[in-house]
């Protein structure tokens, strides 16, 4: 169980996420939803304590996260892979190779410089590969490949570090329509047969809607909603989104797949 209790990070005079504090039990896949800047990346980052919090703290069945240091924070880390929007591989390596660079962290200095790889480590990356339908070109160069294809090698290369909890930054934001999916789809399958946390920061509504059993929604660096998709009414989605009377309804609301007469309402 994931556990943030008056989590705060604060960038100068900004406050990124104000006292958020949530339960996240062990297996379930949670949309976030927000406008861009209301702190769902922030969160994202100090779960994986890629930052430190400002104030509050991060528990996880007993422990203080926020606590860790050296070889135990190395570990979290693993323990909470994080899959990005821009997908962060190696472009000029192969495919394989760069999966299999989810297991840096559990190897000794002298292999990860010489990127010596074990046939064990070997035979999962291609396991992961093959899982993702992508197998069929784990030799090719990283940046042969499209966006989604690039993805879906990142989600492959998490699943190296053997984790607990999958943290996906706006993981389709870049990706067409049907690489979303795929994407999306993935995630999905990994939730449901791994028994892995998803925790994903997502912009469209209809995609938090179809995959996520649960939504957080995020204004200004606080948790504005938590609960099911069904509980998203007209007035939840505007204390989330903010709309002002003069603005126009954001482009990523309008492309969800809210009723006609909802739209017209948030856009007041």
């Amino acid at each position: 169980m994931l556990q943030l209790v008056e989590l705060t990070r604060r960038f100068g005079e900004t406050c990124a996420v104000d006292r958020a504090s949530v339960t996240i039990a062990d297996g379930e896949m949670v949309g976030i939803i927000g406008r861009s800047g209301a702190g769902k990346s922030t969160l994202l980052r100090l779960i994986n304590r890629l930052i430190d919090p400002s104030e509050g703290r991060i528990e996880c069945d007993g422990i203080d996260v926020t606590a860790l240091r050296g070889k135990a924070l190395r570990a979290w880390r693993a323990r909470t892979a994080m899959i990005f929007q821009q997908f962060n591989l190696v472009n000029r390596l192969d495919v394989l190779t760069n999966v299999m660079c989810g297991r840096l962290f559990d190897m000794p200095a002298a292999r990860v410089l010489l990127k010596w790889f074990t046939p064990t480590e070997r035979a999962l990356a291609i396991r992961a590969l093959d899982r993702l339908g992508m197998a069929d070109v784990a030799m090719n160069r990283a940046d042969a490949l499209s966006g989604g294809q690039q993805q879906r090698v990142a989600i492959a290369r998490a699943l190296m570090q053997q984790p607990r909890i999958l943290l996906a930054d706006e993981p389709i934001a870049s990706l067409d329509p049907l690489n979303a999916k795929l994407v999306m789809d993935a995630l999905a399958d990994i939730n449901r047969r791994d028994g892995i946390t998803v925790l994903i920061n997502l912009h469209t509504l209809d995609t938090a809607r179809t995959y996520c059993q649960r939504i957080i929604g995020m204004s200004s660096g606080r948790i504005v909603f938590d609960g099911a998709p069904d509980a998203l009414t007209d007035p939840v989605l505007r204390e989330i989104y903010g709309q002002s009377a003069n603005e126009g309804l954001d482009e990523r609301l309008t492309s969800t797949s809210l009723p006609a007469s909802s739209l017209a309402t948030l856009a007041g």
